[in-house]
């Protein structure tokens, strides 16, 4: 039996309406996110390890009460 997708939101563009899922959503969100990394690091606006050692910051943030993610690195301390 087929999954059913639930629809995040539906966007209305031009008289035709599309529905777009949280899979979609997280996709798109995904790939932005990726593409705006890339340029920073190439025109030199943030360096790849400022940008690891600020993810492991706000994931040390962010879990502080909890477990971390499944999948997560350890901590590097």
């Amino acid at each position: 039996m087929a999954e059913e997708k639930k629809i995040a939101l539906k966007i209305v563009t031009g008289g035709q309406e599309k529905e777009v899922t949280y899979d979609e959503l997280t996709l798109a969100n995904n790939l932005a996110q990726e593409a705006l990394v890339r340029v920073l690091v190439r025109k030199n606006v943030v360096s790849a390890q400022e940008l690891l050692e600020e993810l492991q910051k706000v994931r040390t943030e962010r879990y502080a009460t909890s477990q971390p993610p499944p999948g997560s690195p350890p901590d590097q301390k």
